[in-house]
């Protein structure tokens, strides 16, 4: 009896072996979004202020419209490694990011008072500082989202 257990054990060993060294996916790997490293990962966020509260200026990447960006919120963008242009309606001002597979990258869109009415301007942020303000904000809304292919509305709060 005990021979036949140690044969039984041999032999899903090898199988297993076998599997393996074929390439067989694990069920771990493959549930995974694939390429992710070799994305990038540009988290957009603004604080929750008084201020323009009532604006929901929009956010562009390589002029297509990401979302709406809605007052103490963010979202995340995943893109292909290169340079992206990244504006709001503000349109003296804009970030020009050289994006890095796996790298994560901060834009903060901050409020900018006009005569009639405030307008969207981004700001470039270090991972360091990016990370920290971004904690105690909400993902955005789904129908603030204008892209589906490349926005992501990730709860942070729950990793």
């Amino acid at each position: 009896m005990k021979s036949r257990f140690s044969y039984v054990i041999v032999c899903a060993t090898l199988l297993v072996s076998v599997a393996f060294a074929q390439g067989a996916p694990s069920t771990e790997a493959s549930s995974a979004p694939q390429g992710t490293s070799s994305q990038s990962t540009v988290y957009i966020y603004r604080y929750k202020q008084f201020v323009g509260k009532a604006l929901s200026p929009s956010v562009f990447c390589d002029d297509n419209e990401l979302a709406r960006m809605d007052n103490g919120r963010y979202f995340v963008v995943t893109l292909a490694p290169g340079k992206h242009l990244f504006h709001s309606n503000d349109k003296q001002a804009g970030i020009d990011l050289d994006l890095k597979a796996g790298e994560k990258s901060y834009i903060r869109v901050e409020i900018a008072t006009g005569f009639m009415k405030g307008h969207g301007r981004l700001v470039a942020v270090v991972p360091e500082q990016g990370s920290y303000e971004i904690k105690n904000l909400k993902p955005l809304d789904s129908d603030k989202v204008k892209d589906t292919q490349h926005v992501t509305l990730m709860d942070l709060h729950t990793n």
